[in-house]
């Protein structure tokens, strides 16, 4: 028993030296106190090139939120001296028949994916037809295959011309009818969402059918829709799934959560309200004196005093903007898809970080740039356009569309949404090479070109113009707002 304590102890000692052997020597110190090498090795300043460990900028950032914050608030009481309180319900055109006519065509547009379904419900109803007759002769059946290609052209059209009424019908009333620009904005903004859904569940069922009528060991269908083939997707529940959920492509089938999360929908719903309230609060507040003030010099055509203000308008457009980005597309959809438990939920990427234009916009709305992709693009380049001509399209119809939005509710054509669109084909062509050279710069300079020529001067520009050109037709939406020097 002695012998074997005595065989762990001296092991327990052999391990205690290899653990002190392995231990850094101690510095041993000097009795001169005033000769220590300091300076015993080159090294690089952190901020310099050649550094070989790179600073971490946290304090720059914390000192340049603090800026800002600080900055701003002297806006803040600034505004308050010279303004005071400047909300105010009763002083904007809310008219009745704005009121009325709004309500009616916000409800009426969805009647037109109804007729879309009726349209489908035909169709599908006459290539089942079609295929239970397959079984006879070949004369029959080829017989019935040209009646049934005959009725394409008539679908076609039927659901061209119901896409169109749901558009031209909105911007009639909103244009000859809706006074307030905000009620036209509403108005015209569901329209064309419904218009894109039309769209696309004319498109997607064309190719269904087209799949079931040829019938393949490999169809080229997505596995997802074995579970809801064509025709049974064609309808109301399916259609009314598709109504509501937060996306513009149609499938027969999505992926779907387990669950309803209601206090996750409570927390983005209140989330969106407060955010829709700080949006008109700086609209109200701080937007409009400073467009308001900017119409004397746009009228003479101070160059030096618009720049001014555009760079002034710059700021508060921008909060804005993120804080509209915010509601929509992390609030309000993430609360529709839980309600309506849609699975993919990927509408935005990380746009801010975007290197290029064309980065930028396949980043900040995904719905959107999904069904210009599925829809526009791909059908483009595989007819055998080139992906420029393809894109140039994409952007056209984009313009389009955001000038129907913008102009017809302001009740003025300027061509400055549309032009704006359009003006982002050259910046994506200058911008990509900067995304694809390597090492950072190249990504720092695109990222800045980004947000330049978009938050800081396209979007305060436009929407001082669109005001000025409203107060030029219109005047003042506002009456009570004062004309005291920004």
């Amino acid at each position: 028993m002695t012998s074997r304590t005595e065989a762990m102890t001296e092991e327990l000692k052999n391990v205690a030296e290899k653990v002190n052997d392995q231990r850094p020597l101690a510095k041993k110190r000097s009795k001169y106190r005033h000769v220590a090498a300091y300076h015993s090795k080159s090294q690089h300043s952190s901020l310099s090139r050649e550094a070989d460990v790179l600073p971490n900028f946290l304090g720059f950032r914390n000192l340049m939120v603090l800026v800002l914050v600080v900055m701003n608030l002297r806006l803040i009481i600034e505004n308050f001296m010279k303004y005071g309180v400047l909300i105010c319900i009763k002083c904007h055109d809310y008219r009745r028949q704005d009121l009325v006519l709004g309500s009616i065509l916000f409800a009426s547009v969805p009647c037109h994916l109804l007729v879309a379904y009726i349209i489908e419900l035909s169709a599908a109803t006459a290539a089942k037809r079609t295929v239970g007759r397959q079984k006879k002769t070949e004369e029959e059946e080829e017989r019935d295959q040209k009646v049934f290609q005959s009725t394409w052209p008539l679908t076609a059209f039927l659901h061209t011309l119901n896409a169109t009424l749901c558009l031209a019908v909105t911007s009639f009333v909103v244009w000859f009818y809706i006074h307030h620009p905000g009620i036209g904005t509403i108005c015209q903004l569901h329209a064309i969402i419904v218009w894109l859904k039309n769209c696309s569940y004319a498109f997607t069922n064309r190719d269904l059918r087209l799949a079931m009528l040829n019938p393949s060991a490999d169809p080229g269908l997505p596995e997802i829709y074995a579970s809801c083939p064509y025709p049974r997707n064609i309808t109301i529940k399916n259609l009314g799934y598709f109504w509501l959920a937060p996306t513009l492509v149609y499938q027969p089938v999505y992926p779907r959560t387990p669950s309803i999360r209601w206090p996750f929908v409570a927390k983005r719903l209140a989330e969106f309200v407060s955010l829709a309230m700080f949006i008109w609060f700086l609209s109200a507040q701080y937007a409009t004196p400073v467009l308001r003030n900017s119409l004397e010099k746009m009228a003479v055509m101070d160059i030096a005093s618009i720049l001014e203000r555009v760079m002034k308008l710059s700021t508060i457009s921008l909060i804005i903007w993120l804080a509209g980005f915010f509601a929509l597309f992390q609030a309000l959809l993430n609360a529709l898809a839980e309600v309506m438990q849609f699975g993919d939920r990927e509408f935005y990427l990380d746009w801010w970080n975007s290197s290029s234009l064309g980065a930028y916009w396949r980043t900040w709305n995904r719905p959107v740039y999904l069904f210009m992709k599925r829809h526009v693009f791909s059908p483009l380049v595989g007819r055998g356009w080139s992906p420029l001509a393809a894109s140039g399209m994409v952007f056209t119809l984009s313009a389009i569309l955001h000038e129907m939005l913008v102009g017809i509710p302001t009740h003025n054509f300027i061509g400055v949404a549309f032009f704006g669109m359009m003006f982002q084909l050259p910046l994506i062509a200058l911008t990509t090479p900067l995304e694809k050279m390597r090492g950072p710069s190249g990504k720092v300079i695109g990222n800045c070109i980004f947000w330049v020529s978009f938050c800081l001067v396209g979007q305060p520009l436009g929407a001082l113009l669109y005001f000025f050109a409203w107060q030029a037709k219109y005047g003042s939406v506002s009456r009570m707002t004062p004309n005291a020097p920004a």
